[in-house]
């Protein structure tokens, strides 16, 4: 593998920018505007106590504070990424030249279609190619010719999500099984694959792409699943093993195909991020990392073992903790900020990136 050295900046002498795809694990307000534009009801996360560590209210981020692209951005030293819809869905591109971002809570890798054909809607049409055909008509807003498109794209450091989480969330939600879901997995990691292999085509260099987080210790699994036999669980983590082990199934499909598309294209950083063995740690360590209130438990939530019922969404209304620092979990799904940081200080100062993301340029790393 070839690695590249640092790419010149205006900034600090790394990337120019970051372009951001993906979910709510990404998405900085483009689902606030977009359920304005839509003329849909506006999504619970748009209300307090969402946004109430950092910003001080609701930001459209799925979290009580900032998200890891939000602590990438402050490490680049570059501004925190715009969502490419701002207000009357109007794309952004006063900052377009520091990084857009075209993430959407609860989008999928895979169409909308794909979904409602097997018996259940998405909440949103905005999936990867969706996004992905986003950013190519904003080209012509980026740059001015086909040199200074490629050129921007050389700069900037884009990152792929995390995105497919939710084309399991919404089937396992809706009540299918992991055995039915299975056959999803080799669609969604083509899909991301072939999004790759589009933005290599157009210029891109550097590439974060993600894989899933280990959902079996997600509190809306250990709800829905409650009452499962004590082998279905991890003695060391209390997380449910199946779930997880289909989160390292997907994992493992895509970094076999991003090797192959390191093979191809060996002058391109194609950076896998492991998102899973990053949170995991908190899982079987909670302690250790802060997390005095445990990792399995929301902060905000609507009671029950794990502070979370599908009927009563985290709002203003329902149980919030006294801190969130001291939780991993946020909303039942979503993580808190500090647990964010965490996986964010893991991947980019540490070792869960492969290859190590400060190999390929130490100075971006705060």
């Amino acid at each position: 593998m070839i690695l590249l050295g640092c790419i010149s900046s205006i900034s600090n002498g790394c990337y120019t920018s970051i372009i951001s795809f993906g979910d709510s694990l990404a998405d900085t307000g483009n689902a606030k505007v977009l359920s304005k534009y839509d003329k849909v009801d506006p999504p619970h996360f748009l209300f307090p106590p969402y946004g109430e560590t950092y910003f001080h209210n609701p930001t459209g981020r799925c979290s009580n504070g900032r998200l890891i692209i939000d602590f990438l951005a402050e490490s680049l030293g570059l501004p925190m990424i715009s969502p490419y819809f701002q207000r009357d869905g109007i794309e952004d591109v006063v900052n377009s030249r520091i990084g857009l971002n075209y993430a959407v809570a609860s989008a999928t890798a895979l169409d909308s279609s794909f979904h409602e054909a097997r018996g259940y809607n998405v909440p949103t049409n905005a999936s990867l190619g969706v996004q992905l055909g986003w950013f190519k008509l904003s080209l012509s807003s980026l740059c001015d010719s086909f040199s200074d498109c490629r050129k921007l794209l050389q700069g900037s450091l884009i990152l792929m999500g995390e995105i497919g989480g939710n084309d399991y969330n919404h089937a396992l939600v809706a009540g299918k099984s992991i055995n039915q879901i299975k056959p999803y997995v080799p669609l969604v990691v083509n899909t991301i694959i072939s999004t790759v292999i589009d933005l290599i085509d157009l210029g891109a260099q550097t590439l974060i792409v993600p894989g899933n987080l280990p959902i079996g210790c997600s509190p809306v699994y250990l709800t829905i699943y409650a009452g499962y036999n004590s082998d279905e669980y991890d003695a060391a983590t209390g997380c449910l093993i199946r779930l997880n082990k289909f989160a390292e199934y997907h994992n493992e499909l895509l970094k076999i195909e991003l090797n192959k598309i390191q093979e191809m294209h060996p002058s391109v950083n194609i950076i896998y991020g492991d998102y899973y063995n990053a949170a995991l740690q908190f899982y079987i360590s909670p302690n250790e990392f802060g997390f005095s209130n445990g990792a399995l438990n929301a902060c905000c939530g609507g009671g029950g073992p794990f502070n979370y019922n599908q009927s009563a969404e985290c709002s203003s209304s329902t149980i919030t903790c006294a801190d969130p620092n001291t939780y991993v979990n946020w909303d039942g799904l979503h993580l808190t900020e500090a647990a964010y940081k965490l996986i964010y200080t893991s991947l980019f100062n540490g070792s869960y990136t492969i290859p190590p993301f400060n190999s390929l340029c130490s100075m971006c790393v705060t």
